[in-house]
């Protein structure tokens, strides 16, 4: 787990792991009294893309990833103010697991909802993490690379 303090920021939590995701977890970071929204995404493994049907995914990350997950937040919570946390699920995952979770927490819904998407966002733009879906019929194909 990183927990890091930017300058004049939050503290953020991000976390690259092929754990299981404790999604509480993530929203309980963000969680403060003086806050009257928390919004949380949950990324869920599906069982079609395309119109085809998935079997499986597989998550391969960049050594550094986690730094890149970390940078994310941070910006986000610098631009914003706000508490963030997000985590990355690697390795085999099936069909219903939780593959990201990425939670904000604000005075009000607006801007949590705003800061969530973006970060979700920014995470599929710039952390080095790559799928692997793996189709019903045998065949696999890598996405985002």
């Amino acid at each position: 787990m990183t927990n890091e303090r930017a300058d004049a920021a939050p503290e953020v939590l991000a976390r690259v792991t092929s754990a299981p995701i404790d999604a509480a977890e993530v929203e309980a970071f963000v969680r403060a009294s003086s806050n009257g929204a928390v919004v949380v995404f949950v990324g869920v493994v599906r069982d079609h893309d395309g119109g085809r049907a998935v079997g499986a995914l597989e998550y391969s990350a960049h050594p550094e990833a986690e730094r890149f997950l970390a940078e994310c937040c941070r910006e986000i919570a610098a631009s914003t103010g706000l508490r963030v946390a997000a985590a990355h699920r690697t390795g085999p995952l099936e069909i219903g697991d939780d593959a990201l979770v990425a939670a904000v927490a604000a005075a009000h819904r607006r801007e949590a909802f705003a800061a969530c998407a973006e970060l979700v966002e920014l995470i599929k733009q710039r952390v080095p993490i790559w799928k692997r879906q793996r189709f019903a019929d045998g065949v696999s194909e890598w996405v985002g690379l």
